[in-house]
């Protein structure tokens, strides 16, 4: 198999493990800890959570989440008990993408949304062992911790570093498009341009036209050493459709022209490895 199907490689990301539907009953489960995420949905009736001191009393449309090695308590109402579907996962994504919702530690319940999310459940169970099916899997886990993302966000800490980190790491995924404007930008940031302007100098030094240059030259540079692309690619490859002004542009930003660069990076041929052993004869 594959090397990326290991277990091991599946787990520096995201992954699904298991899921299912628990019809009403008076099952429950601990106090214990768990070694996985598993994120419940109450379809209905009612239970409670216990978990960091806490008793959280839980209704039909609302969901809770167990955190790894975080001692937990649940049990359905013996009265009216819960159905709910469920799904466990892991992964090192898995904590970074529940740090853009609501729930936490803290506060692992959310209360109901405005639709139904017991859908996206039942397609998160639709796994098997073949390398696409775990792919799937995997891809409808991510879909399902999106409408969490998206009907609980938890609120943005922004501010201006925050702007300035959006607008480079846009940059820095689009430099190679011969299109790319600082008006783009400025949209894609959503941000008063003077304001971005300012910030943007302030934290990095560049304006940001000059930071586009500087992301495009740097891997100009890159690929001069080591992708042997002729230099026309080269230019395109970076944003530039003009060779003759990619040129120019390289020359002020690195003093050689790109034709120059690649000669001075150059690996030496065997038959120049082979001469520089030869021992001098003028000594």
């Amino acid at each position: 198999m594959n090397p990326i199907w290991h277990e091991s490689s599946r787990a520096s990301h995201l992954y699904f493990i298991s899921g299912g539907h628990k019809p009403a009953n008076l099952h429950q489960w601990g106090p214990g800890v768990r070694d996985v995420y598993a994120l419940h949905y109450i379809i209905r009736g009612q239970g409670t959570l216990e978990t960091g001191g806490r008793v959280f009393q839980l209704d039909a449309g609302e969901s809770f989440i167990i955190f790894p090695q975080k001692e937990i308590y649940y049990y359905p109402d013996p009265h009216d008990p819960w159905e709910y579907v469920w799904v466990e996962f892991s992964g090192e994504d898995a904590g970074r993408l529940l740090e853009l919702t609501e729930l936490s530690e803290v506060e692992p319940v959310v209360t109901v949304t405005r639709e139904t999310l017991q859908p996206f459940f039942h397609l998160a169970w639709n796994a098997g062992a073949s390398p696409y099916e775990m792919l799937r899997a995997d891809a409808r886990l991510r879909l399902l911790l999106s409408y969490y993302m998206e009907y609980y966000p938890k609120e943005p800490q922004m501010d201006t570093k925050d702007y300035v980190w959006l607008a480079r790491k846009y940059i820095e995924q689009n430099y190679w498009k011969p299109t790319l404007t600082v008006t783009e930008i400025v949209k894609a940031v959503n941000l008063e341009r003077s304001y971005l302007f300012r910030r943007f100098k302030g934290a990095t030094g560049k304006s940001v036209l000059e930071y586009i240059t500087s992301c495009r030259i740097r891997r100009a540079c890159e690929l001069l050493k080591m992708s042997g692309l002729p230099i026309q690619s080269v230019a395109y490859s970076v944003g530039y459709n003009d060779p003759l002004y990619f040129s120019k542009v390289f020359k002020k930003a690195t003093s050689h022209t790109p034709s120059a660069y690649m000669m001075l990076h150059a690996e030496p041929t065997e038959l120049q490895r082979n001469r520089a052993q030869l021992p001098d004869s003028r000594k």
